[in-house]
């Protein structure tokens, strides 16, 4: 999910209660059009990563790969439990062996069926049968193999599933703080654009009174125009992320997530981030499944060379045969072993064998690259971090500086010394310094997700941050 977004300070309460209820309003919809969605109730960010453990999209993916592979684990058992069925069959035959063999199986030979001319040309005979029949297998090595390695993926899969859902949880709390800075990105805009209107208001003046031009006037009012175009792209962006963020959390239907609260303020990333550098690295679930995987498929790789070994087998059958009726008639029993060895199986052996050796060697490779890549993540996670710190320094500096060069601005201009266009850049440049203190916020945020992650870490951990995670609340359905 892609959220393109500026940061900015946090807004004052008045500004943010009157841009919620700007999200909030509706919009107009052309005749037939579906009606836009209205905003949600607000909810805590722990509600938001109970619901994506288990309704997000790719956590019901992994979820249902998870359940396929635990499935698939149980097929090799065909080779290595015993197996029961129940047969019953209905036959009519004139074929002189079968006939006589039927008369037998049934108990009813006499002397007269001895005759060549019976023998030879017999009466239909018919026969019910029915039996119980037992396979017991005794010794099928691929069998054996073959569990292991389809044992060895379902762990895989469990590993890939629950890596899956650690991404997914940082995906969360990254579009969550998102939404965050979205709303602070119209806010500030909305008090830029409050501001901007001021500085036309007060053009006007000016230039009634023969102080500026009228030039100034049309300035000022053409850069008011762009922050409220500006404005107007913020809103849309903002309500964008609500609706990413619920799809994000597996909804389909419009659904729109509006978090409360706001981004968490520099002090408390600080201490965060001082915080997390104490952690220790955990087992990567990635890893450990690409790794599992690459086991398997030499565990699969077993079980194709175990094809060309013997095989023991052994059976039992209880069998019951009369003319009319199931399981009648004097039953009678058969026990047996079968051994069996495939010495040319047409090449079919072979290309399986070489296959696996070749599966196995890719997933090897595979697991190489994904601690290489572990290894990367860790190292880059570490450098974001302290980037993002320092810019978020950077900028808490640069605000400062924007909002007294704005003031300086202002004075002179009241007093005659400074042109509109210097008073406008000014007051840019505080609403642009203002918008980068809170991405330098939203991007500490981010990168102490990514750490967490890299390091194996739950992202989750970090709905610390959320202010509303003491009161809880589920979110609501609003529909497009």
């Amino acid at each position: 999910m892609l959220i393109w977004l500026y940061h900015m300070r946090t807004p004052s309460r008045p500004i943010r209660l009157a841009l919620h209820l700007a999200l909030a309003a509706p919009i107009a919809t052309p005749p037939g059009a579906q009606p836009p969605a209205r905003a949600a109730t607000p909810h805590s960010l722990s509600d938001a990563l109970r619901r994506a453990d288990s309704a997000a999209f790719g956590s019901r993916v992994a979820e249902a790969q998870r359940r396929t592979l635990d499935a698939q684990a149980l097929a090799p058992l065909r080779g290595i439990l015993p197996t029961l069925r129940v047969e019953a069959a209905l036959v009519r035959t004139t074929d002189p062996v079968a006939v006589f063999g039927t008369t037998m199986r049934q108990r009813n030979l006499a002397a007269a069926d001895f005759n060549p001319a019976t023998l030879n040309r017999p009466g239909v005979a018919a026969n019910v049968a029915g039996g119980v029949v037992a396979d017991i297998p005794l010794l099928n090595a691929d069998a054996w193999a073959g569990r292991t390695a389809a044992r060895t993926a379902a762990r895989a899969a469990r590993d890939a599933g629950d890596w899956a859902r650690l991404a997914i949880r940082a995906d969360v709390v990254r579009a969550w703080f998102g939404v965050l800075l979205a709303d602070e990105r119209a806010a500030t805009l909305a008090a830029g654009l409050a501001a901007a209107r001021a500085h036309v208001a007060q053009a006007a003046t000016l230039q009634r009174n023969g102080v500026v031009t009228s030039s100034d006037a049309m300035l000022a009012g053409v850069r008011a125009a762009d922050v409220e175009a500006q404005l107007l792209e913020a809103t849309a962006a903002a309500r964008t992320a609500r609706q990413s963020l619920g799809v994000l959390l597996g909804a389909s239907d419009g659904e729109l997530v509006t978090p409360a609260g706001a981004l968490p303020d520099p002090p408390t990333l600080r201490a965060a981030a001082a915080g997390d550098s104490l952690l220790a690295a955990a087992p990567r679930r990635d890893e450990s499944a690409a790794h599992l995987a690459a086991e398997a498929a030499g565990e699969d790789g077993r079980r194709a060379r175990a094809e060309n070994l013997p095989r023991l087998n052994s059976f039992a059958r209880y069998d019951w045969n009369d003319r009319a009726t199931p399981f009648a008639g004097e039953p009678s029993w058969t026990v047996g072993v079968v051994a069996s060895w495939t010495i040319v199986s047409g090449g079919s052996t072979l290309s399986a064998t070489r296959a696996a050796a070749g599966r196995e060697a890719a997933a090897r490779a595979a697991a190489d690259g994904v601690t290489a890549r572990a290894r990367l993540e860790r190292d880059d996670a570490e450098r974001a971090l302290r980037v993002a710190l320092e810019r978020l320094s950077l900028a808490e500096r640069s605000a400062v500086q924007g909002a007294d060069a704005h003031r300086i601005v202002e004075r002179r201009y009241e007093g005659g010394l400074a042109a509109v266009t210097e008073l406008l850049d000014a007051q840019a440049t505080q609403t642009a310094t203002a918008l980068g203190v809170a991405k330098a916020r939203f991007d500490v945020v981010a990168a102490l997700a990514a750490r967490r992650l890299a390091l194996g870490l739950d992202p989750g951990s970090l709905a610390a941050l959320d202010d509303t995670t003491a009161t809880p609340n589920r979110p609501t359905k609003e529909h497009d």
